[in-house]
């Protein structure tokens, strides 16, 4: 498993949908985020599968039940993401994940969906939160986790050396 890192902002998803681009002819499993925007200011995250589902997981106007910062996340619509896209599939060649993070980690099922395509054998390349929850700490520490931290000066170059280290799974 590769994990990808890095600072908000410093490109992890546009990682993502890079290699994704790449490997268009290959079945994908998983998911990428991407901020829902008013303007210049960010007001949430869209969730989109693979496979065609999305989901608005977070906003400045949910409710405030379950909040990462100023965002409410909708745990339900990580769940219903989370059944769609990380169920385990011997058709599916990849996975991708974007990401691992404090709002998808308020989820037990995307926990427990994680949890299973880690030890499912297929090659998988999530990005994580620099920083984060136990949950978070116990990927990162795996033995079977390699983590790859992107920064302004080795993005342009990440998504081959991904769709290298991929090659070689």
């Amino acid at each position: 498993m590769l994990l990808i890192t890095g600072m908000p902002g410093v490109g992890k998803t546009t990682l993502i949908g890079k290699v994704a681009e790449q490997l268009r002819n290959k079945r994908i499993g998983g998911f990428y985020t991407r901020e829902i925007r008013k303007g210049r200011e960010r007001c949430g995250f869209l969730l989109e599968t693979f496979d065609g589902l999305q989901k608005t997981i977070a906003h400045i106007d949910f409710p405030h039940v379950h909040r990462v910062g100023k965002y409410g996340v909708d745990i339900a619509g990580i769940d219903a993401a989370v059944a769609s896209a990380l169920a385990p599939d011997a058709n599916v060649d990849l996975y991708l994940i974007d990401e691992i993070g404090k709002m998808e980690c308020l989820s037990a099922s995307f926990i427990a969906a994680m949890e299973k395509l880690f030890d499912c054998g297929k090659p998988l390349v999530a990005t994580i939160s620099k920083e984060g929850s136990s949950f978070i700490e116990q990927v990162k520490r795996r033995p079977d986790a390699l983590l790859w931290e992107v920064t302004h000066a080795n993005r342009d170059k990440l998504p081959q050396q991904v769709l290298h280290w991929l090659s070689t799974q």
